[in-house]
């Protein structure tokens, strides 16, 4: 195995607001290498995006990153200065957000926008940019190439507009693509066809991306491993075939026995008691337990994310084999 394109060990990020202070993200480790897919899931608020956006260097007061190693290529990004961060950003490690108006500027033409991107990084001509800028709007399927280049973002459709941020992002050839739930916004039929996409592009150009996500379904088709978060840590992580198949910590049987197409026909859905915890003041030990079936005394210790056994899992009673799923819906 070579060595990982990107390492993180032990993240933390948190905000500070009003003298509380938000447990963003707590104990993050994980690997990724070179034409591998990570597919980083949870519920809304669970530190999957303030994961991404801490890789990336995003993170600006009254957040911050108060611990813990982000190694690209052996280099910690979260000790480099701001102008090497940025010779990064946008060009070796890339991110597509949600809202693709994040990435564009509603007064520019998509054609200064994609050049300028290039240009910042490299340097080149302007026409040998636009040739570019052209080529990688055709890459992610967006007929007529030339003629959008001069077009405004607001003369496209949302799902043209984000298949322009991902061209952007794949602007420059980075070696790391991190995408942020940019498919949620879009129908069924467009966001299938932006998934084949952005698959062969990564396959093509050999590179590794972090698909963050709340659709266990998309996981499943895009990733090559999946890591569960709850509460700001990771609580599950394997290849995707185990972890989906035969889910170890409740919390993740908990999201896919929940999943619509999981219920017999007629049968009530599955639903996760209680809610997610405040994260200003988050439990002692396992942040999971309150609304767990499975916890008792043990639990008011945090359990650690355990071995590869074939997934890593943080839970003092982990659930066995394939009957995970039917014991979460029991």
């Amino acid at each position: 195995m070579t060595a990982p394109l990107l390492e993180v060990r032990n993240l933390c990020t948190r905000f500070t607001q009003g003298g509380r202070e938000l447990h963003a993200v707590e104990d993050v480790s994980f690997t990724l290498h070179s034409g591998r897919t990570l597919g980083l899931v949870g519920e809304s608020g669970s530190g999957k995006s303030v994961t991404g956006f801490s890789i990336m260097g995003l993170i600006d007061p009254p957040g911050r990153i108060c611990s813990g190693q982000i190694l690209y290529k052996g280099h910690d990004l979260a000790a480099l200065s701001r102008r090497k961060l940025r010779h990064l950003q946008g060009n070796r490690i890339a991110m597509v957000f949600q809202d693709p108006m994040m990435t564009l500027n509603p007064v520019l033409r998509i054609g200064v926008q994609m050049i300028e991107a290039i240009r910042a990084h490299e340097k080149v001509d302007r026409a040998t940019a636009r040739a570019r800028a052209r080529d990688a709007l055709a890459a992610t399927g967006i007929p007529s190439p030339e003629s959008r280049l001069d077009a405004y973002p607001h003369q496209l459709s949302g799902g043209m507009r984000q298949r322009v941020a991902i061209a952007t992002a794949m602007l420059n050839r980075p070696d790391i693509i991190i995408a942020d739930e940019p498919t949620t916004a879009l129908d069924v039929s467009i966001q299938a066809q932006i998934l084949v996409e952005v698959q062969a592009l990564v396959r093509q150009n050999g590179m590794a991306m972090i698909w963050i996500t709340h659709d266990l379904s998309v996981v499943a088709g895009i990733a090559d491993e999946i890591a569960v978060m709850y509460a700001g840590r990771i609580v599950e992580h394997g290849p995707v075939d185990p972890v989906l198949d035969a889910p170890r910590h409740p919390y993740t049987a908990g999201l896919i026995a929940s999943l619509p197409g999981q219920a017999p026909h007629g049968a009530r859905l599955v639903q996760i008691p209680g809610s997610a915890p405040d994260m200003y003041a988050p439990p002692p030990g396992c942040a999971f337990a309150p609304r767990c079936a499975r916890a008792d005394a043990a639990c008011l210790r945090q359990p650690a994310l355990g071995d590869p056994a074939p997934q890593r899992v943080r839970c003092f009673h982990p659930m066995a084999g394939p009957a995970s799923v039917e014991e979460a819906r029991a």
